[in-house]
């Protein structure tokens, strides 16, 4: 299977389990790849045999800009989700959700979950 990135997307948003990140908010960096057929694109040359990275781009500003929630988890979850509704073409996605500045002490780059869900066949 052919994969697909849509890596280092940053955005806003306004999710956790303390009061504060849910009023203050802080960065969500998104990592996406799209298993799927690539061939069709790669013949044709047109973008309606592939799928856009701008509409993959959207999807993911709309969920991690959006509603609040508690946990990377269901940002994943949400995400993974959308993606496979978007496009019939894509079999699976695997996204990681990192949270470069979580409010909890100690010295590290980042906290991350990374989840992936296939089509139901």
């Amino acid at each position: 299977m052919d994969k697909m990135f849509v890596n280092g997307m940053r955005f806003y948003g306004y999710h956790g389990v303390f009061e504060e990140e849910n009023r203050l908010g802080q960065r969500f960096n998104i990592d996406l790849m799209c298993e799927l057929d690539l061939a069709p694109a790669g013949q044709s040359d047109d973008l309606s045999d592939g799928v856009s990275y701008a509409g993959l781009y959207q999807l993911t500003e709309d969920i991690v800009t959006g509603e609040p929630v508690n946990l990377l988890e269901t940002l994943g979850e949400r995400i993974t989700t959308a993606v496979l509704a978007h496009d019939e073409k894509i079999q699976s996605v695997t996204v990681k959700v990192i949270k470069p500045d979580p409010p909890i002490p100690g010295h590290y780059d980042s906290v991350a979950i990374e989840m992936t869900r296939r089509r139901n066949v």
